[in-house]
């Protein structure tokens, strides 16, 4: 009986871990669009500091205000959260999200 224990406690540190090091390896930072457009989004701080451009792939999944769209449906100002990961030592978005608290104004 107390190997069976023994057993499923390694099994769920194990278990543990491995969810662990996945969500370790990914990381999330908010910012402002700059540029997006071209496999490339170009952002800023909050505070407008800090410009920095991501390579975006195809395959990035990029949603506005909860809906799927494309990169280059994202404006200058726009406020998005960019999830990077890492694949073969270098960083790679997986994710963009834009949410309602845009900087733009009214457009049209």
């Amino acid at each position: 009986m107390l190997d069976k224990i023994k057993t499923l406690g390694i099994g769920v540190i194990a278990l543990v871990c491995f969810v662990s090091v996945s969500v370790w390896a990914a990381s999330s930072h908010q910012g402002k669009v700059v540029t997006a457009d071209k496999g490339q989004l170009t952002m800023t701080s909050m505070t407008g500091d800090n410009q920095h451009t991501h390579d975006v792939a195809a395959d990035t999944k990029i949603t506005c205000e909860g809906q799927p769209c494309k990169l280059d449906s994202l404006q200058g100002g726009d406020v998005i959260t960019v999830t990077l990961d890492q694949k073969d030592g270098k960083s790679v978005v997986t994710e963009i999200k834009k949410t309602a608290g845009s900087t733009q104004g009214s457009r049209g």
